[in-house]
């Protein structure tokens, strides 16, 4: 058989791009030797796989213990009657770092349920999601219980996100918006990210969608260091800008020709800065959270509070379920 072998310290990443491209053959077992991960590959995808330099080689396939992985974590935690019913089924991957949403029953064994969980999901790290996310910059609440690297990098769409997950929320619903952000035409446009972040809609807009310029600004210190850096090490550095400050004092007036405002919940508080900056004819990219039988209303009523007449609703679309009955949604909105 066909394996792609890759360095122990970028196999988890690399692992799961080429399970989400489905290149992976899942019924053999992705085996290790010293320093490195050996990768089935199916046999349509070899060349493939190998053409974007991965290194192939030959050897034995094993066949993959066909039980899930929730049920062999179940037998491993077998003797502690009081998990029993209330061990997480579900868990989300972060590069090589899984995070658990854990009934609070669990907390007393929480070292123990990291190893197991690590070793069962080749995890180098387990952390426990304790409240999601608060406070202005959007902050997680991370309880480590397994391993102690807590930075990773989260291969999407072609863009390496790196960033600490005990320091830095990484929004895993907005793939679609992301990958969005990546198709649009931006041809010599300068465009205002007035919430940066790590770079969630930055990196993808300035890689691919041929603008000439993008202000990243970012008000969180943790997320800027991050952002500053993956803008480094996606090789956009002559592309875009970051900027750490509040986006209210950013100087300039109508020299953006696109604005993305990727926040939720108090992002009107934030469009007269924005309003400020974009040009006549420019597009806001407008994200807030609204109740699902009245988001066009309200998106319409905050327009209108200042813009009067002077906007053109372009298009509306949901992000993401955000709280029962309540959804994120994004609107584009061309100023006139």
């Amino acid at each position: 058989m066909t394996f792609a072998r890759v360095p122990a310290d970028d196999a988890g990443p690399r692992i799961r791009e080429l399970m989400d491209r489905g290149f992976v053959d899942l019924h053999a077992k992705i085996s290790k030797d010293g320093g490195y991960r050996y990768i089935p590959i199916l046999p349509e995808h070899v060349d493939e796989v190998a053409s974007e330099g991965y290194e192939m080689t030959e050897g034995d396939a094993h066949t993959l213990d066909r039980r899930s992985p929730q049920e062999r974590i179940r037998e491993a935690l077998s003797g502690y009657p009081d998990l029993v019913g209330i061990l997480p089924d579900r868990w989300e991957f972060v590069g090589d770092i899984v995070i658990l949403k854990m009934d609070p029953r669990c907390r007393p064994h929480g070292r123990l349920i990291g190893e197991v969980y690590a070793d069962v999901l080749g995890a180098k790290t387990v952390c426990a999601d304790v409240r999601g996310v608060s406070g202005e910059f959007r902050q997680p609440s991370m309880e480590v219980l397994y391993g102690t690297d807590t930075e990773s990098v989260r291969l999407e769409n072609g863009i390496r996100y790196g960033f600490d997950v005990t320091k830095v929320m990484y929004a895993s619903g907005n793939t679609d918006e992301r990958m969005r952000m990546r198709r649009l035409d931006c041809t010599g446009e300068t465009v205002v990210d007035m919430f940066a972040g790590i770079g969630y809609f930055t990196l993808p807009l300035a890689k691919y969608s041929g603008a000439r310029r993008v202000f990243a600004c970012e008000k969180n210190p943790e997320s800027y260091g991050f952002l500053v850096r993956n803008v480094r090490d996606n090789g956009v550095s002559d592309v875009v800008i970051p900027i750490l400050a509040d986006n209210r004092d950013l100087l300039g007036r109508g020299f953006a020709d696109r604005i993305l405002m990727g926040y939720v919940q108090t992002t009107s508080e934030f469009l007269p800065a924005a309003l400020r900056m974009i040009k006549h004819g420019g597009v806001i990219h407008y994200h807030d959270t609204f109740y699902v039988h009245e988001y066009r209303e309200r998106i319409e009523s905050i327009f209108s509070e200042h813009c009067g007449d002077g906007y053109e609703m372009m298009d509306i679309r949901e992000v993401k379920s955000f709280a029962p009955s309540v959804s994120h949604y994004v609107a584009d909105v061309r100023i006139l």
